[in-house]
Protein backbone atom coordinates (compact mmCIF):
# COMPACT_ATOMS: atom_id res chain seq x y z
CA UNK A 1 0.00 0.00 0.00
CA UNK A 2 1.21 3.49 -0.93
CA UNK A 3 1.19 6.90 1.32
CA UNK A 4 -1.53 7.59 -1.47
CA UNK A 5 -3.97 4.93 -0.51
CA UNK A 6 -3.12 5.13 3.07
CA UNK A 7 -6.55 6.54 5.03
CA UNK A 8 -5.81 9.59 6.93
CA UNK A 9 -6.53 9.36 10.76
CA UNK A 10 -8.02 13.11 10.33
CA UNK A 11 -5.75 15.76 10.31
CA UNK A 12 -7.99 18.02 12.59
CA UNK A 13 -7.68 21.95 12.20
CA UNK A 14 -5.14 21.09 9.59
CA UNK A 15 -5.99 23.01 6.05
CA UNK A 16 -6.39 20.84 2.75
CA UNK A 17 -3.74 22.08 0.28
CA UNK A 18 -4.62 23.54 -2.91
CA UNK A 19 -3.95 26.83 -4.54
CA UNK A 20 -7.29 28.21 -2.88
CA UNK A 21 -6.18 27.36 0.36
CA UNK A 22 -2.49 28.83 0.05
CA UNK A 23 -3.40 32.23 2.47
CA UNK A 24 -5.31 30.34 4.86
CA UNK A 25 -2.22 28.06 5.86
CA UNK A 26 -0.17 28.91 8.95
CA UNK A 27 2.06 31.98 9.29
CA UNK A 28 5.20 29.55 9.81
CA UNK A 29 4.38 28.00 6.49
CA UNK A 30 6.47 29.50 3.63
CA UNK A 31 4.27 29.54 0.09
CA UNK A 32 5.20 30.43 -2.82
CA UNK A 33 4.30 34.56 -3.61
CA UNK A 34 4.98 34.13 -7.14
CA UNK A 35 2.17 33.79 -10.18
CA UNK A 36 2.32 30.41 -11.25
CA UNK A 37 0.33 30.75 -14.15
CA UNK A 38 3.48 33.38 -15.37
CA UNK A 39 5.60 30.15 -14.87
CA UNK A 40 7.25 28.83 -18.52
CA UNK A 41 7.44 25.18 -18.82
CA UNK A 42 11.06 24.61 -19.45
CA UNK A 43 12.15 21.75 -17.37
CA UNK A 44 10.70 18.54 -17.59
CA UNK A 45 11.71 15.96 -15.01
CA UNK A 46 11.52 12.46 -15.11
CA UNK A 47 11.22 10.19 -12.11
CA UNK A 48 9.06 12.15 -9.82
CA UNK A 49 9.77 10.79 -6.71
CA UNK A 50 10.81 11.82 -2.90
CA UNK A 51 13.89 13.44 -3.31
CA UNK A 52 13.54 14.91 -6.79
CA UNK A 53 10.85 16.73 -4.68
CA UNK A 54 13.21 17.68 -1.60
CA UNK A 55 16.23 18.65 -4.12
CA UNK A 56 15.79 19.63 -7.71
CA UNK A 57 11.81 21.20 -7.53
CA UNK A 58 13.03 23.10 -4.25
CA UNK A 59 15.83 24.57 -6.36
CA UNK A 60 13.71 25.75 -9.01
CA UNK A 61 10.92 26.82 -6.48
CA UNK A 62 13.29 29.35 -5.13
CA UNK A 63 14.53 30.52 -7.98
CA UNK A 64 11.01 31.08 -8.85
CA UNK A 65 10.29 33.01 -5.36
CA UNK A 66 13.60 35.16 -6.48
CA UNK A 67 11.41 36.25 -9.68
CA UNK A 68 12.62 34.19 -12.33
CA UNK A 69 9.77 32.80 -13.76
CA UNK A 70 11.54 30.96 -17.10
CA UNK A 71 12.04 27.61 -15.48
CA UNK A 72 8.98 26.17 -14.35
CA UNK A 73 8.77 22.36 -14.44
CA UNK A 74 6.58 19.67 -15.61
CA UNK A 75 7.19 16.19 -13.76
CA UNK A 76 6.70 12.64 -15.53
CA UNK A 77 6.44 9.91 -14.26
CA UNK A 78 6.40 6.46 -15.84
CA UNK A 79 4.31 4.48 -14.20
CA UNK A 80 2.87 4.35 -10.99
CA UNK A 81 -0.19 6.66 -10.82
CA UNK A 82 0.06 7.97 -7.32
CA UNK A 83 2.12 10.43 -6.86
CA UNK A 84 -0.07 12.08 -10.12
CA UNK A 85 -3.29 11.87 -8.67
CA UNK A 86 -2.43 13.14 -5.05
CA UNK A 87 -0.79 16.06 -7.11
CA UNK A 88 -3.03 16.51 -9.18
CA UNK A 89 -6.24 16.89 -6.03
CA UNK A 90 -3.79 19.11 -4.64
CA UNK A 91 -3.60 21.95 -7.29
CA UNK A 92 0.29 20.50 -7.79
CA UNK A 93 1.36 21.62 -5.06
CA UNK A 94 3.45 19.80 -2.18
CA UNK A 95 5.01 20.38 1.84
CA UNK A 96 8.61 19.63 2.24
CA UNK A 97 9.59 19.87 5.50
CA UNK A 98 13.02 20.04 6.52
CA UNK A 99 14.08 18.61 9.54
CA UNK A 100 17.29 19.46 11.86
CA UNK A 101 18.37 18.03 15.36
CA UNK A 102 16.74 21.27 16.80
CA UNK A 103 14.19 22.70 14.38
CA UNK A 104 11.93 22.18 11.70
CA UNK A 105 10.93 24.32 8.62
CA UNK A 106 7.92 24.13 6.53
CA UNK A 107 7.55 25.12 2.78
CA UNK A 108 4.68 24.54 -0.13
CA UNK A 109 6.60 24.31 -3.09
CA UNK A 110 4.89 25.64 -6.21
CA UNK A 111 7.05 25.20 -9.24
CA UNK A 112 5.19 22.10 -10.89
CA UNK A 113 2.79 23.35 -13.16
CA UNK A 114 2.26 19.94 -15.02
CA UNK A 115 2.17 16.12 -13.69
CA UNK A 116 2.12 13.58 -16.45
CA UNK A 117 1.93 10.12 -16.54
CA UNK A 118 3.97 8.12 -19.13
CA UNK A 119 1.79 4.97 -18.83
CA UNK A 120 -1.14 6.72 -19.42
CA UNK A 121 -0.99 9.10 -22.54
CA UNK A 122 2.75 9.07 -23.33
CA UNK A 123 1.88 10.89 -26.27
CA UNK A 124 1.48 14.06 -24.38
CA UNK A 125 4.64 13.45 -23.03
CA UNK A 126 6.57 12.93 -26.46
CA UNK A 127 4.44 16.87 -27.09
CA UNK A 128 6.01 18.06 -24.23
CA UNK A 129 9.32 17.29 -24.70
CA UNK A 130 9.18 17.83 -28.18
CA UNK A 131 7.55 21.60 -26.95
CA UNK A 132 10.67 24.57 -28.14
CA UNK A 133 9.89 25.78 -24.33
CA UNK A 134 11.45 22.67 -23.47
CA UNK A 135 15.20 23.25 -22.57
CA UNK A 136 16.18 21.16 -20.10
CA UNK A 137 15.50 17.70 -19.70
CA UNK A 138 16.15 15.79 -15.98
CA UNK A 139 16.19 12.25 -14.88
CA UNK A 140 16.25 10.41 -11.65
CA UNK A 141 15.10 7.22 -12.92
CA UNK A 142 17.64 5.02 -10.88
CA UNK A 143 21.25 3.90 -11.71
CA UNK A 144 20.00 0.81 -13.09
CA UNK A 145 17.10 2.78 -15.43
CA UNK A 146 20.11 3.57 -17.81
CA UNK A 147 20.89 0.03 -18.40
CA UNK A 148 24.60 0.63 -18.58
CA UNK A 149 26.30 -2.31 -17.91
CA UNK A 150 28.77 -1.48 -14.97
CA UNK A 151 31.99 -3.55 -16.54
CA UNK A 152 31.74 -3.23 -20.35
CA UNK A 153 29.85 0.26 -20.29
CA UNK A 154 27.50 -0.50 -22.84
CA UNK A 155 24.34 -0.42 -23.16
CA UNK A 156 22.02 -3.88 -22.44
CA UNK A 157 19.27 -3.11 -24.95
CA UNK A 158 18.01 -7.01 -23.74
CA UNK A 159 14.27 -5.72 -22.41
CA UNK A 160 10.50 -5.64 -23.92
CA UNK A 161 10.19 -2.52 -23.63
CA UNK A 162 13.39 -1.25 -25.39
CA UNK A 163 12.32 -3.49 -27.79
CA UNK A 164 8.67 -2.60 -28.42
CA UNK A 165 10.07 1.35 -28.72
CA UNK A 166 12.43 0.53 -31.30
CA UNK A 167 9.65 -1.59 -33.59
CA UNK A 168 7.41 1.42 -32.98
CA UNK A 169 9.43 4.46 -32.12
CA UNK A 170 6.01 6.32 -33.15
CA UNK A 171 4.67 5.12 -29.90
CA UNK A 172 7.31 5.16 -26.92
CA UNK A 173 6.93 4.71 -23.90
CA UNK A 174 10.79 3.85 -22.35
CA UNK A 175 12.75 7.03 -20.89
CA UNK A 176 15.12 6.41 -23.93
CA UNK A 177 12.36 5.96 -26.72
CA UNK A 178 10.70 9.13 -25.26
CA UNK A 179 14.17 11.35 -25.14
CA UNK A 180 15.18 10.14 -28.96
CA UNK A 181 11.74 10.42 -30.14
CA UNK A 182 11.66 14.02 -28.93
CA UNK A 183 14.84 14.88 -30.32
CA UNK A 184 13.75 13.49 -33.52
CA UNK A 185 10.83 15.76 -33.81
CA UNK A 186 12.88 18.48 -32.47
CA UNK A 187 15.77 18.31 -35.05
CA UNK A 188 13.06 17.72 -37.93
CA UNK A 189 11.14 20.75 -37.06
CA UNK A 190 14.88 23.13 -36.66
CA UNK A 191 13.50 23.59 -32.85
CA UNK A 192 16.84 22.62 -31.69
CA UNK A 193 18.13 20.07 -28.78
CA UNK A 194 17.72 19.52 -25.11
CA UNK A 195 19.64 19.35 -22.56
CA UNK A 196 19.81 16.26 -20.78
CA UNK A 197 20.85 16.44 -17.08
CA UNK A 198 20.98 13.31 -15.29
CA UNK A 199 20.61 13.65 -11.16
CA UNK A 200 20.68 9.95 -10.44
CA UNK A 201 22.89 9.12 -7.67
CA UNK A 202 25.58 7.14 -9.55
CA UNK A 203 29.23 7.96 -11.17
CA UNK A 204 29.44 9.70 -14.36
CA UNK A 205 25.62 10.04 -14.48
CA UNK A 206 26.21 12.14 -17.52
CA UNK A 207 28.20 9.70 -19.62
CA UNK A 208 25.97 6.92 -18.43
CA UNK A 209 22.35 9.03 -19.85
CA UNK A 210 24.81 9.93 -23.13
CA UNK A 211 25.92 6.38 -23.73
CA UNK A 212 22.25 5.26 -23.17
CA UNK A 213 20.24 8.20 -25.51
CA UNK A 214 22.89 7.40 -28.25
CA UNK A 215 23.18 3.92 -28.36
CA UNK A 216 19.05 4.14 -28.64
CA UNK A 217 19.23 6.34 -31.07
CA UNK A 218 21.91 3.94 -33.68
CA UNK A 219 19.23 1.15 -32.63
CA UNK A 220 16.95 3.55 -33.88
CA UNK A 221 18.49 4.45 -36.90
CA UNK A 222 19.48 0.89 -37.72
CA UNK A 223 15.46 0.13 -38.32
CA UNK A 224 15.04 3.45 -39.74
CA UNK A 225 17.71 4.67 -41.80
CA UNK A 226 18.27 8.01 -39.86
CA UNK A 227 21.08 9.51 -38.21
CA UNK A 228 19.62 10.56 -34.97
CA UNK A 229 22.33 9.51 -33.15
CA UNK A 230 25.11 11.94 -35.10
CA UNK A 231 22.92 14.93 -34.47
CA UNK A 232 22.46 14.15 -30.89
CA UNK A 233 26.53 13.49 -30.39
CA UNK A 234 26.45 16.71 -32.05
CA UNK A 235 24.65 19.48 -30.65
CA UNK A 236 22.92 17.60 -27.09
CA UNK A 237 24.76 17.68 -24.17
CA UNK A 238 24.72 15.78 -21.16
CA UNK A 239 26.33 17.28 -18.14
CA UNK A 240 27.15 15.14 -15.22
CA UNK A 241 25.96 16.17 -11.55
CA UNK A 242 26.52 15.19 -7.81
CA UNK A 243 23.17 15.27 -5.90
CA UNK A 244 23.16 15.03 -2.12
CA UNK A 245 19.97 15.33 0.57
CA UNK A 246 18.79 12.71 3.09
CA UNK A 247 15.23 12.26 2.14
CA UNK A 248 13.27 9.37 3.75
CA UNK A 249 10.33 7.73 3.34
CA UNK A 250 6.90 9.69 4.23
CA UNK A 251 4.76 6.80 6.37
CA UNK A 252 1.28 7.15 6.81
CA UNK A 253 1.74 8.10 10.25
CA UNK A 254 4.22 11.00 9.46
CA UNK A 255 1.48 12.02 7.31
CA UNK A 256 -0.91 12.65 9.77
CA UNK A 257 1.89 13.93 12.14
CA UNK A 258 3.01 16.68 9.69
CA UNK A 259 -0.55 17.62 9.13
CA UNK A 260 -1.05 18.17 13.01
CA UNK A 261 2.10 19.78 13.95
CA UNK A 262 2.05 22.36 10.55
CA UNK A 263 -1.50 23.39 9.90
CA UNK A 264 -1.27 21.47 6.41
CA UNK A 265 -2.89 18.77 4.93
CA UNK A 266 -1.32 17.38 2.00
CA UNK A 267 -1.73 13.25 0.83
CA UNK A 268 2.29 13.29 0.33
CA UNK A 269 4.42 15.36 1.92
CA UNK A 270 8.47 14.84 1.99
CA UNK A 271 10.47 14.95 4.68
CA UNK A 272 14.46 16.24 4.43
CA UNK A 273 17.71 17.31 6.03
CA UNK A 274 18.77 20.88 5.91
CA UNK A 275 21.56 20.05 4.45
CA UNK A 276 21.60 20.09 0.64
CA UNK A 277 23.96 20.05 -2.02
CA UNK A 278 24.10 20.01 -5.91
CA UNK A 279 27.58 20.22 -8.25
CA UNK A 280 26.49 20.24 -11.85
CA UNK A 281 28.77 20.31 -14.96
CA UNK A 282 28.68 23.51 -16.73
CA UNK A 283 27.68 22.17 -20.39
CA UNK A 284 24.50 23.18 -21.47
CA UNK A 285 23.16 23.39 -24.89
CA UNK A 286 20.01 25.14 -24.96
CA UNK A 287 20.81 27.76 -21.90
CA UNK A 288 20.95 26.97 -18.30
CA UNK A 289 18.80 28.28 -15.13
CA UNK A 290 20.61 30.47 -12.99
CA UNK A 291 20.73 28.35 -10.27
CA UNK A 292 24.11 29.41 -8.56
CA UNK A 293 21.53 31.89 -7.45
CA UNK A 294 19.92 29.45 -5.31
CA UNK A 295 23.52 27.45 -4.18
CA UNK A 296 24.21 25.07 -6.66
CA UNK A 297 27.74 24.95 -7.81
CA UNK A 298 28.96 24.84 -11.43
CA UNK A 299 32.11 23.34 -12.20
CA UNK A 300 33.95 21.82 -15.02
CA UNK A 301 34.76 18.49 -13.73
CA UNK A 302 32.06 16.91 -11.19
CA UNK A 303 34.19 13.39 -11.08
CA UNK A 304 35.98 14.34 -7.50
CA UNK A 305 32.70 15.35 -5.88
CA UNK A 306 30.56 12.74 -7.13
CA UNK A 307 33.55 10.18 -6.15
CA UNK A 308 33.38 11.70 -2.66
CA UNK A 309 29.97 11.25 -1.97
CA UNK A 310 29.16 8.02 -3.42
CA UNK A 311 32.26 6.43 -1.60
CA UNK A 312 31.95 8.43 1.63
CA UNK A 313 27.69 8.61 2.02
CA UNK A 314 26.52 5.95 -0.04
CA UNK A 315 29.12 3.35 0.85
CA UNK A 316 28.69 4.22 4.70
CA UNK A 317 24.41 3.65 4.24
CA UNK A 318 25.58 0.28 2.64
CA UNK A 319 27.48 -0.39 5.58
CA UNK A 320 25.20 0.20 8.04
CA UNK A 321 22.18 -0.36 6.51
CA UNK A 322 23.03 -4.01 6.29
CA UNK A 323 24.63 -4.26 8.93
CA UNK A 324 22.60 -2.39 11.31
CA UNK A 325 19.67 -4.27 10.08
CA UNK A 326 20.90 -7.32 10.71
CA UNK A 327 21.73 -6.38 14.58
CA UNK A 328 18.03 -5.27 15.08
CA UNK A 329 18.14 -1.68 14.75
CA UNK A 330 15.75 -0.05 12.06
CA UNK A 331 16.70 3.40 11.93
CA UNK A 332 19.98 4.86 11.58
CA UNK A 333 20.07 7.71 14.44
CA UNK A 334 18.89 4.90 16.47
CA UNK A 335 22.26 2.66 14.93
CA UNK A 336 24.45 5.63 15.07
CA UNK A 337 23.87 6.29 19.16
CA UNK A 338 25.05 3.00 19.70
CA UNK A 339 29.41 3.74 20.03
CA UNK A 340 30.27 0.91 18.04
CA UNK A 341 28.43 1.84 14.78
CA UNK A 342 29.35 4.92 15.49
CA UNK A 343 33.01 4.16 15.55
CA UNK A 344 32.90 1.96 13.17
CA UNK A 345 31.51 4.63 10.59
CA UNK A 346 34.29 7.07 11.50
CA UNK A 347 37.06 4.39 11.18
CA UNK A 348 35.29 3.23 7.91
CA UNK A 349 35.40 6.49 6.68
CA UNK A 350 38.99 8.34 7.92
CA UNK A 351 41.05 5.31 7.42
CA UNK A 352 39.85 2.96 4.48
CA UNK A 353 37.91 5.31 2.13
CA UNK A 354 39.14 9.02 2.59
CA UNK A 355 42.83 8.10 1.96
CA UNK A 356 41.84 7.02 -1.64
CA UNK A 357 39.76 9.80 -2.28
CA UNK A 358 41.27 12.25 -4.88
CA UNK A 359 41.64 15.91 -4.21
CA UNK A 360 38.13 17.77 -3.74
CA UNK A 361 38.30 21.81 -5.03
CA UNK A 362 36.60 23.39 -1.93
CA UNK A 363 36.14 20.52 0.21
CA UNK A 364 38.10 19.97 3.41
CA UNK A 365 37.10 16.21 3.69
CA UNK A 366 37.79 15.63 7.29
CA UNK A 367 35.00 18.27 8.03
CA UNK A 368 33.04 16.55 5.05
CA UNK A 369 33.05 13.33 7.04
CA UNK A 370 32.10 15.05 10.45
CA UNK A 371 29.11 16.49 9.24
CA UNK A 372 28.09 13.11 7.49
CA UNK A 373 28.52 11.79 11.02
CA UNK A 374 26.00 14.76 12.68
CA UNK A 375 23.63 14.52 9.14
CA UNK A 376 23.36 10.34 9.92
CA UNK A 377 22.76 10.88 13.51
CA UNK A 378 19.92 13.58 13.14
CA UNK A 379 17.25 11.74 15.65
CA UNK A 380 14.50 13.84 13.82
CA UNK A 381 14.58 12.16 10.13
CA UNK A 382 14.07 8.86 11.49
CA UNK A 383 15.40 7.10 7.89
CA UNK A 384 14.56 3.46 7.78
CA UNK A 385 17.33 1.15 7.50
CA UNK A 386 15.61 -1.23 4.71
CA UNK A 387 15.17 1.67 2.61
CA UNK A 388 18.83 2.30 2.41
CA UNK A 389 19.30 -1.64 1.58
CA UNK A 390 17.65 -1.39 -1.37
CA UNK A 391 19.08 -1.95 -4.92
CA UNK A 392 22.39 -3.68 -3.45
CA UNK A 393 23.44 -5.34 -6.55
CA UNK A 394 24.03 -1.90 -7.88
CA UNK A 395 25.17 -0.10 -4.61
CA UNK A 396 27.89 -2.25 -3.94
CA UNK A 397 29.40 -2.13 -7.49
CA UNK A 398 29.19 1.61 -7.44
CA UNK A 399 29.76 2.50 -3.98
CA UNK A 400 31.34 0.01 -2.03
CA UNK A 401 33.37 -1.46 -4.18
CA UNK A 402 35.60 1.14 -5.89
CA UNK A 403 37.07 1.86 -2.59
CA UNK A 404 38.02 -2.13 -2.02
CA UNK A 405 39.74 -2.35 -5.73
CA UNK A 406 41.72 0.49 -5.01
CA UNK A 407 42.69 -0.23 -1.05
CA UNK A 408 43.62 -4.18 -2.58
CA UNK A 409 46.06 -2.25 -5.60
CA UNK A 410 47.44 0.01 -2.87
CA UNK A 411 47.89 -2.94 -0.52
CA UNK A 412 46.01 -0.42 2.05
CA UNK A 413 43.58 -1.30 5.31
CA UNK A 414 40.41 -2.61 3.54
CA UNK A 415 38.92 -5.10 6.34
CA UNK A 416 35.78 -2.60 7.35
CA UNK A 417 35.13 -2.56 3.84
CA UNK A 418 35.13 -6.51 3.17
CA UNK A 419 33.09 -6.48 6.51
CA UNK A 420 30.46 -4.69 4.68
CA UNK A 421 30.75 -6.85 1.62
CA UNK A 422 30.06 -9.63 4.05
CA UNK A 423 26.82 -7.83 5.58
CA UNK A 424 25.27 -7.54 2.43
CA UNK A 425 26.15 -11.17 1.57
CA UNK A 426 24.12 -12.33 4.85
CA UNK A 427 21.48 -9.70 4.31
CA UNK A 428 20.74 -11.55 1.29
CA UNK A 429 19.83 -14.41 3.06
CA UNK A 430 16.01 -12.37 3.78
CA UNK A 431 16.36 -13.13 7.79
CA UNK A 432 17.77 -11.73 10.54
CA UNK A 433 19.26 -13.44 14.24
CA UNK A 434 15.87 -14.02 15.45
CA UNK A 435 14.58 -15.84 12.48
CA UNK A 436 12.34 -13.09 11.58
CA UNK A 437 12.11 -12.61 7.73
CA UNK A 438 12.84 -8.89 5.40
CA UNK A 439 11.95 -7.98 2.08
CA UNK A 440 15.65 -7.72 0.09
CA UNK A 441 14.53 -5.97 -3.03
CA UNK A 442 16.22 -4.64 -6.01
CA UNK A 443 17.11 -5.54 -9.62
CA UNK A 444 18.51 -9.23 -9.65
CA UNK A 445 16.88 -10.01 -5.93
CA UNK A 446 15.46 -13.01 -6.34
CA UNK A 447 18.79 -14.20 -8.20
CA UNK A 448 20.90 -12.91 -5.06
CA UNK A 449 18.83 -14.17 -2.51
CA UNK A 450 19.06 -18.10 -3.95
CA UNK A 451 23.25 -17.33 -4.43
CA UNK A 452 23.29 -16.69 -0.69
CA UNK A 453 21.01 -19.27 0.69
CA UNK A 454 23.33 -21.97 -1.91
CA UNK A 455 26.37 -20.79 -0.29
CA UNK A 456 25.17 -19.91 3.36
CA UNK A 457 28.49 -18.93 5.13
CA UNK A 458 30.16 -19.72 1.56
CA UNK A 459 30.86 -16.99 -0.24
CA UNK A 460 32.29 -18.17 -3.43
CA UNK A 461 28.25 -18.20 -5.44
CA UNK A 462 27.65 -14.80 -4.71
CA UNK A 463 31.11 -13.73 -5.84
CA UNK A 464 30.99 -15.43 -9.13
CA UNK A 465 28.21 -13.04 -10.10
CA UNK A 466 30.18 -11.13 -11.81
CA UNK A 467 27.79 -8.20 -13.03
CA UNK A 468 27.93 -6.96 -9.26
CA UNK A 469 31.99 -8.26 -8.16
CA UNK A 470 33.56 -8.43 -11.98
CA UNK A 471 37.07 -10.07 -11.37
CA UNK A 472 37.05 -9.80 -7.73
CA UNK A 473 36.76 -13.01 -7.40
CA UNK A 474 40.13 -13.98 -8.83
CA UNK A 475 41.62 -12.03 -6.00
CA UNK A 476 42.39 -14.66 -3.26
CA UNK A 477 43.07 -12.28 -0.45
CA UNK A 478 39.94 -10.78 -1.27
CA UNK A 479 37.75 -14.02 -1.08
CA UNK A 480 39.50 -15.44 1.80
CA UNK A 481 38.78 -12.26 3.54
CA UNK A 482 35.26 -12.51 3.17
CA UNK A 483 34.98 -15.67 4.00
CA UNK A 484 36.78 -14.80 7.36
CA UNK A 485 33.93 -12.04 7.76
CA UNK A 486 30.88 -13.80 6.77
CA UNK A 487 31.61 -17.14 9.28
CA UNK A 488 32.17 -14.48 11.98
CA UNK A 489 28.98 -12.74 11.27
CA UNK A 490 27.43 -16.41 11.34
CA UNK A 491 28.85 -16.94 14.46
CA UNK A 492 28.81 -13.57 16.45
CA UNK A 493 26.64 -11.33 15.25
CA UNK A 494 27.20 -7.81 13.63
CA UNK A 495 27.64 -5.52 16.48
CA UNK A 496 29.97 -8.44 18.37
CA UNK A 497 32.09 -8.67 15.00
CA UNK A 498 32.26 -5.16 14.69
CA UNK A 499 34.17 -4.79 18.13
CA UNK A 500 36.82 -7.25 17.16
CA UNK A 501 37.31 -6.20 13.66
CA UNK A 502 37.94 -2.46 15.56
CA UNK A 503 40.69 -3.74 18.00
CA UNK A 504 42.87 -5.47 15.15
CA UNK A 505 45.18 -4.43 12.80
CA UNK A 506 44.97 -5.37 8.94
CA UNK A 507 47.17 -8.30 9.42
CA UNK A 508 45.49 -9.61 12.46
CA UNK A 509 41.73 -9.50 10.92
CA UNK A 510 42.46 -10.81 8.02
Amino acid sequence: MTLADAPTTGPGRSVPLSDSTLHDLPGTVSVPGYDRAALVPSVVHIGVGGFHRAHQAVYLDELARRGHRDWGLVGVGMHSPQIGEVLQAQDRLYTVVERGAEQESTRVVGVLTRYLLTADDPGTVLDVLADERTRLVTLTITGTGYRIDPHSGEFDADDDAVRADLEHPEHPRTVFGLLTGALARRRDAGTGPFTVLSCDNMQHNGAAARTAVLSFARLRDERLGDDLAGWIEENVTFPSSMVDRITPTTTPEERDAIASSTGVDDRWPVITEPFTQWVVEDSFCAGRPPLEEVGVQFVDDVTPYETMKTRLLNASHCALGYLGHLAGYRTIDELMADDVFREYLVRLMGEEIAPLLPPVPGIDLAEYQHALVQRLSNPRMGDQLLRLCRRGSSKMPNYVLPSLRAALEQHRPHQLLVLAVAGWMRFLRGYDYAGERFPVEGPMSERLVGLALEGDVEPEPLLSESTVFGTLSRDEHFVASVEVALRALEEQGPREVIQLYLTLDEEGAA
